[in-house]
């Protein structure tokens, strides 16, 4: 079967350390070693914030360069979060 209609990948940065396990339980995912093994090392929340800004900022730019049509970010009430993603890609 193909698919007809475009595909809009959806992001959702991760700012805090509990949603290391809550996202993957809550939304059927499976976060990457990489990305736990990187938020594990940080110290402190802000330090959780940014590796999770980080990574959104370059799966974003990828998925953008594959040529995805648009990105959809699960703010969660973090718009400050997405609007400084969305600046760093545009």
């Amino acid at each position: 079967m193909d698919i007809k209609v475009p595909i809009v990948p959806g992001l959702k940065p991760i700012t805090k350390t509990n949603q290391i396990s809550s996202l993957p339980r809550i939304f059927h995912i499976e976060l990457p070693d990489t990305l736990i093994n990187e938020l594990n090392k940080a110290t402190t929340s802000k330090a959780v914030r940014e590796v999770g800004i980080e990574w959104c900022i370059q799966q974003s730019k990828e998925l953008k360069a594959a040529g995805a049509p648009c990105l959809h970010y699960y703010t969660m009430g973090e718009s400050d979060t997405t609007k400084r993603i969305v600046e760093s890609i545009y």
